[in-house]
């Protein structure tokens, strides 16, 4: 008897270690999980829109849902444009960390977007449009960061406000280039060939 209950509590200790190693795991996934940026409805309305200044505007309606949310302020409204586009759902949901971090991503994809078309075709007329509206909203939320952070205490929080403001950076400084129309090599070849002539 006593070699069976060995056994039997032996296979108990295998079945609680297995079920322990299982759990962590599962844990460890969890966690290790990235957040979509976007909600299902808003990845298929970036998908519906083909055209670079129009998923542009999609961009920027994800990030203002956001805002509406973070700021407490109602959604703004929703109307489709074009009879079969994709309906915007419900809005996201998150805390604000996740939310800010939300923000950071859909500014760094839509300025991806902008860069792809324009790599692949510089002429585009849409591009300037789309830059400048990516630009005004961004000059926007440049405004509701620095409202934001007077209020926040949280080091995650600051840190999604930091990213944030990296990608609002960036795409202030890609729209200064729009307006001089000089990408930013060649205002520095001009600065040192300036200098050269006596």
């Amino acid at each position: 008897m006593s070699v069976a209950n060995n056994a039997v509590a032996f296979s108990r200790l295998i079945a609680r270690g297995v079920i322990v190693a299982l759990s962590l795991l599962l844990a460890i996934s969890a966690t290790g999980q990235q957040r979509d940026h976007l909600t299902d409805a808003e990845t298929d309305l970036v998908r519906f829109y083909q055209e670079i200044d129009k998923r542009t505007d999609v961009f920027i309606k994800a990030a203002d849902r956001r805002f509406a949310i973070i700021n407490g302020a109602a959604q703004p409204a929703t109307k489709k444009l074009v009879k079969d586009q994709p309906e915007w759902g419900d809005p996201p949901k998150g805390n604000r960390t996740q939310l800010l971090g939300d923000i950071a991503g859909i500014l760094d994809e839509a300025i991806s977007n902008i860069d792809n078309v324009a790599s692949r075709d510089a002429k585009n007329p849409l591009l300037s449009r789309s830059l400048r509206k990516l630009s005004t909203a961004a000059n926007g939320y440049l405004n509701q960061l620095n409202s934001i952070k007077t209020k926040v205490t949280d080091p995650d929080e600051v840190a999604a406000i930091e990213r944030v403001g990296d990608e609002v950076k960036e795409i202030m400084d890609a729209s200064g280039h729009l307006a001089t129309g000089a990408p930013e090599d060649d205002k520095t070849q001009d600065k040192d060939k300036k200098k050269k002539k006596p």
